[in-house]
């Protein structure tokens, strides 16, 4: 009588491992969509550095047959990849805008404040903003009159106040800022006043 070896067992499919791709296309995707908006988007720099690990491991496992979404997991690379260039633009973007300000505050700026007419008397106040604030006033009885400041700080900005006296006449100011004339003012009559100010 004729014997035969049981068949073995069959063993069972291993079913495909899609869960690593499938989440690093997710969560690339969700990086590369935070990376666009500024401030908020620095929550994308775990999210597109893990869609890469993510993606990059379920391509490995697609390539040796234990998943079958390869297609998704190139996809998921791809936007992480994006939203990772998006991320390292924002933060070069960031550190120009920050040497610009710091740039700018360090920066040097001449102010010259005027003063011309045929008043035979002015009070004059005069104002410099910058790192600090600085007021000052005189009182003069020749015309024309002129004062140069330098001054730095993000806001380089003045202020020219002239009045004449209780015997009248004109008076005329004038505000430059590195150069530029930025405001000129007439008053005449006794008591009036002219304002030049760069604000």
């Amino acid at each position: 009588m004729t014997q035969y070896a049981p068949n073995p067992p069959q063993q069972p499919t291993a079913r495909p491992s899609n869960g690593l791709g499938t989440a690093g296309f997710v969560v690339g995707l969700i990086g590369l969509l935070f990376s666009f908006i500024p401030l908020i988007g620095v929550v994308a720099w775990p999210l597109v550095i893990l869609g890469i690990i993510f993606s990059a491991v379920g391509i490995s496992k697609a390539a040796k047959g234990r998943a079958t979404n390869k297609g998704l997991s190139i996809a998921g690379l791809v936007v992480s990849i994006v939203g990772l260039v998006i991320c390292v633009l924002w933060v070069a973007v960031w550190n120009k805008a920050v040497d610009d300000v710091r740039e700018e505050a360090n920066r040097e700026a001449v102010i010259v404040y005027e003063v011309t007419g045929d008043a035979p008397s002015a009070d004059i106040t005069y104002s410099t903003y910058g790192d600090e604030m600085t007021t000052n006033q005189e009182t003069v009885t020749k015309l024309p009159w002129r004062k140069e400041v330098t001054t730095t700080g993000i806001i380089k900005d003045g202020q020219l106040i002239v009045s004449t006296g209780a015997d009248g006449g004109s008076v005329t100011c004038k505000l430059t800022v590195d150069g530029e004339v930025v405001k000129t003012a007439t008053a005449s009559g006794a008591f009036a006043m002219a304002t030049c100010d760069s604000i």
